[in-house]
């Protein structure tokens, strides 16, 4: 998830607390009942904050999560990979070291 999404998500719940908020200062009612609500309001806006931040949080270590066990499979198929091409060679080296005694034998013969 990148950094817009983040931004995106605090944006949204930004905005909400604001609207909330502008909504309630501007309808007509007693100053006390206004305080009472602007506060109620801002433990709403700060409760839908915390939440957003721990489903972002959630989502985020997901992400790495996911591509971390994808790193680790890749890794795990070069080393194979690397595994069997270094067998090859190996068989390849042992055949061209038979080879080279046999002709070497050979010439001792001579």
């Amino acid at each position: 998830m990148g950094n817009n999404s983040s931004n995106t998500i605090i944006g949204i719940l930004a905005g909400t607390a604001i609207g909330a908020t502008l909504g309630i200062l501007f309808a007509p009612d007693k100053g006390v009942n206004t305080r009472k609500r602007i506060a109620e309001e801002a433990q709403a806006a700060k409760d839908r904050i915390a939440d957003g931040a721990i489903h972002l949080r959630d989502r985020v270590a997901d992400t790495v999560s996911n591509k971390k066990d994808t790193l680790d499979t890749q890794i795990e198929s070069i080393v194979s990979d690397v595994s069997y091409k270094t067998e090859d060679v190996i068989t390849t080296l042992e055949k061209k070291l038979a080879e080279l005694k046999a002709k070497n034998k050979k010439l001792q013969k001579s």
